[in-house]
């Protein structure tokens, strides 16, 4: 049996993992291990997706202070990209060469395999950031902040929710692959559950809109996904975590057009 010590030090190490990977924060723990814990820290992604948007949601109030709006949606969009190591937005040029190629399916892998970056992945990218630019310009200053809150929140919760969709779509394994196990549709409805508390406690006149709109996307790309791949890649995940992002921003513009 195990004890009450050890079972808190596991819950440690596996949110230090689920750290590493998703942040550049590298906390203190021995890396060389973490593959050990990949699939059993999913249930800390909406954790770490609320602790990025606590200090995006503190810096741009500061931030506010000094600079208007507009500059601070460009330094909230630097930080939300940057925090990850631009991880997933590597995820999202990545997805965008492969499944707009329209290559088969195992060209379409090939493509998104490949490190460099083609003109859909650039074009995806730069219409994804300024759509975040611009819902976050047009935002009431009120709930400004509270949008880079809930991105990266909503970003990091919508990698489960497709991971509890969709199989991994590489035969041969890959990064991705590694966090799949049969705690995904746990962890994916624990992030639903956590994404619904913080909506009705800080902004329930945004909570129908936004849920809505981010399980929209989630089931659209995925049914993309499902159909041009059989499934999920590493990158897919990263696409789906940028474009929830991106789709909260405009949910939070569009909500307050109806409150």
């Amino acid at each position: 049996m195990v004890s009450r010590e050890k079972r808190l030090f596991l819950l440690l190490v596996r949110f230090c993992t689920a750290t590493r990977f998703l942040t550049i924060v590298r906390v203190s723990w021995r890396a060389e291990e973490d593959s050990h814990q990949f699939n059993k820290c999913l249930i800390f992604f909406p954790l770490i997706g609320a602790l990025i948007g606590v200090v995006g949601y503190l810096g741009s109030n500061l931030a506010l202070l000094f600079f208007p709006q507009q500059v601070v949606a460009v330094l909230a969009i630097i930080y939300l990209s940057f925090i990850s190591g631009f991880l997933h937005l590597d995820g999202l040029a990545d997805s965008a060469d492969g499944l707009l190629s329209s290559r088969p399916r195992e060209d379409c892998l090939n493509i998104m395999r490949d490190s460099r970056t083609g003109a859909m992945g650039v074009i995806a990218v730069v219409c994804v950031m300024l759509a975040k630019y611009s819902a976050l310009s047009a935002m009431d200053p009120q709930m400004f902040c509270m949008a880079i809150f809930f991105m990266p929140l909503a970003g990091r919760s919508a990698i489960l929710f497709t991971m509890a969709r969709l199989p991994y779509a590489r035969e041969e394994g890959g990064l991705g692959g590694l966090f799949y196990s049969d705690s995904s549709k746990i962890a994916a409805l624990a992030a639903f559950i956590l994404l619904l508390i913080f909506f009705v406690l800080l902004t329930p006149s945004h909570f129908f809109i936004a849920i809505i709109a981010i399980l929209a996307v989630n089931y659209i790309f995925g049914r993309w996904c499902r159909k041009r791949l059989n499934g999920a890649t590493g990158d897919t995940l990263g696409a789906v975590c940028e474009l929830t992002e991106m789709i909260t921003a405009l949910a939070f513009t569009a909500s307050f057009s109806f409150f």
